[in-house]
C-alpha cells in the first residue's frame, strides 16, 4: 500500500510538472515558453501516466487481496494522488476555457444555446479551442448558472476562472466519493473495490480533477440522488432522489436515465400490479416541476433542448463516427451522390442500437439490479453516441463500480480506463508524429523505474534481525 501511495503521487507529481508546459495552457503562457521545454513537458507527462496507471492496477490487486485495505485508506490515497493536480494547468481538453467563455456569455446576456464564443470575443474566448468558437452549449441551465457565478467571483481572469471551475470539479468528485460506498452496500458490493474502479480510477483524477469537466458535477448530484433514493422514507426519500437526479441532467443530460434507476426503486414500495405506473408517473411529474422551478430561477430558457444537437468535432472516434466517415470516403470515391447521408445514418442506427441495448437491459435487470442495469445504460451511451471522449466512460464506470461485484463488465470497464487514460494528449490537440514519439519516449522511461521501485520493495532489510530479549534475573 505505501509503495502504492508513492508511486502513484511521483506519477500525479510528474503529470503536473509536466503540465506546466505541456498541458492546456493559455494562448499567453504558450507564447512564453522556451523552445523545447513543451517536449521535455510532454514525455514527462507520459512519464507519469505510466506511474500512475501501474500504482493503480498494482492497488486493485491489493484491494482484491487478503488483507484489503480500509476504504479510510484508499480515500486517503485518492487524497496524496489529487493533490500535485490541484494547482496544475488545465490538463488533456481545453474545455474548462469554453465553460468560462459560456458563462461570459450568460453573464453578457449573450445566448449561449443559438451563438458560440466567438459572439463573445476578447480575451477568454480566444482560449476557446477553434472546433468550438461557434458552437452553441448543450449542456443544461444550472451548470450555466455555476460556470457565471465562476466567471463573476474570477472578474475575467482566467486562472482564476481555471481555478474556480477545478474547486467546482472537486466538489463533484467529493460527492461521488460520498456516494459509492452506501451505493456499494446496497448492492452488496465492498465499498473498498467501489472506491478503487468509481474514484481512484486515473480518469477521475485525469479529467475530472486536471481537466475539471463538468460531468463531474453530474456524476456527484446523480450519486447523491441514488443514495437518496435508497432512503427508507416512502414519500422523502424518492422526491429528494428525483430532485437531485434532474439536477444532474440539468448539468449534462446522460444523468436523465438515472430516473429509470428512481422509478425502480420506488417501485418496490407499494404493492399491486400497478405499481410501475404509479411511480413512472410520481417521478416524472416531480421531474417536470423541477426542471421548471430550474429553469425560472436560473433564467437561461429551455433553449438547450434544441443545443442537443450540436454538432460533434469531425475527427470524433466514436464508432457510428469512424463508419460514417469510412462510409462516406466509400461512397465518393464510387461517386455516389449518397455521400453526405453516412455519418446521419450511423448516428440514426446507433441511436437504435442503443434504444434497444436500454430497453433489454431494464427488461432484464431492474428488479434485482437497477444500479447496475443504470451502469450498462450509461456505457452503452457514451460508446455508441455520435461523440466520445474518455472521460465518458466515466458515466458508467462509477455505477457498475459500486453495483457489479465481478465479472466482465467490471473488468472490461476497469481494462478500458487503464487504456484510455493515454488516448489524449495534455495539450487536448490532437497528436502528430513528434509527439507519438515523445510520449512514447517518456513512458518507456517510466519502466524501469517501477523496476526499481518494485525491486526496493521486494529486496531483504540489510540491518540483522534484532537478538530476542534475554530474561531478566529473577527475584532477589
Amino acid at each position: 500500500m505505501r509503495r502504492c501511495r508513492l508511486v502513484g503521487l511521483a506519477g500525479t507529481a510528474a503529470l503536473a510538472a509536466g503540465g506546466s508546459s505541456a498541458g492546456a495552457l493559455s494562448v499567453q503562457r504558450v507564447m512564453e515558453l522556451p523552445a523545447g521545454r513543451a517536449a521535455a513537458g510532454l514525455a514527462a507527462t507520459y512519464f507519469g501516466l505510466v506511474l500512475l496507471v501501474a500504482a493503480w492496477a498494482r492497488l486493485g490487486r491489493t484491494v482484491r487481496g487478503t488483507d484489503p485495505p480500509a476504504p479510510g485508506r484508499l480515500l486517503a490515497t485518492l487524497a496524496l494522488w489529487a493533490a500535485p493536480l490541484l494547482l496544475a494547468p488545465p490538463l488533456f481538453s481545453r474545455d474548462v476555457y469554453s465553460y468560462l467563455a459560456q458563462g461570459a456569455m450568460a453573464d453578457a446576456r449573450l445566448d449561449v444555446y443559438t451563438q458560440g464564443p466567438a459572439d463573445l470575443g476578447g480575451p477568454l474566448a480566444a482560449e476557446v479551442a477553434p472546433a468550438w468558437q461557434h458552437t452553441p452549449t448543450p449542456y443544461g441551465p444550472v451548470f450555466l448558472s455555476f460556470a457565471s457565478v465562476i466567471n463573476d467571483l474570477a472578474r475575467a481572469e482566467v486562472w482564476a476562472g481555471v481555478l474556480g471551475m477545478r474547486l467546482l470539479a472537486l466538489l463533484g468528485v467529493a460527492l461521488m466519493v460520498l456516494s459509492l460506498p452506501p451505493l456499494a452496500r446496497a448492492c452488496g458490493t465492498d465499498p473498498g473495490r467501489a472506491l478503487w474502479l468509481g474514484a481512484l480510477n486515473p480518469l477521475v483524477l485525469l479529467h475530472l480533477v486536471g481537466g475539471a469537466h463538468n460531468d463531474a458535477v453530474m456524476l456527484g448530484l446523480l450519486g447523491t440522488g441514488l443514495v437518496a433514493a435508497l432512503g427508507r422514507r416512502r414519500f422523502l426519500a424518492p422526491v429528494l432522489a428525483t430532485v437531485l437526479v434532474t439536477l444532474a441532467a440539468l448539468v449534462k443530460v446522460p444523468a436523465a436515465l438515472g430516473l429509470l434507476a428512481v422509478v425502480s426503486l420506488r417501485a418496490r414500495r407499494p404493492a399491486g400490479r400497478a405499481r410501475w405506473w404509479r411511480a413512472g408517473a410520481a417521478v416524472t411529474g416531480t421531474a417536470l416541476v423541477t426542471t421548471v422551478l430550474a429553469t425560472a430561477v436560473t433564467g437561461h430558457g429551455y433553449g438547450w433542448i434544441g443545443a442537443l444537437r450540436t454538432p460533434v468535432s469531425p475527427d470524433n472516434w466514436a464508432p457510428v463516427s469512424v463508419l460514417g466517415r469510412i462510409t462516406q470516403g466509400a461512397l465518393r470515391a464510387a461517386g455516389s451522390g449518397l455521400a453526405h447521408f453516412a455519418q446521419p445514418a450511423w448516428q440514426l442506427l446507433g441511436l437504435a442500437v442503443l434504444c434497444a441495448a436500454v430497453l433489454v437491459l431494464w427488461l432484464r435487470r431492474p428488479a434485482s439490479a437497477p444500479l447496475y442495469a443504470l451502469g450498462l445504460s450509461l456505457t452503452a451511451l457514451a460508446v455508441l453516441g455520435p461523440a466520445i471522449r474518455p472521460w465518458y466512460v466515466l458515466w458508467g464506470v462509477f455505477l457498475v463500480a459500486a453495483a457489479a461485484p465481478g465479472g466482465a463488465a467490471r473488468s472490461g470497464l476497469a481494462a478500458a480506463s487503464g487504456v484510455l487514460a493515454f488516448a489524449v494528449l495534455p495539450s487536448g490537440f490532437a497528436p502528430d508524429g513528434g509527439q507519438v514519439a515523445l510520449a512514447v519516449c517518456g513512458g518507456l522511461c517510466a519502466l524501469p523505474a517501477l523496476w526499481w521501485a518494485r525491486r526496493l520493495g521486494a529486496a531483504p532489510s540489510v540491518l540483522p534481525p534484532l537478538p530476542p530479549p534475554r530474561p531478566g534475573p529473577g527475584p532477589g
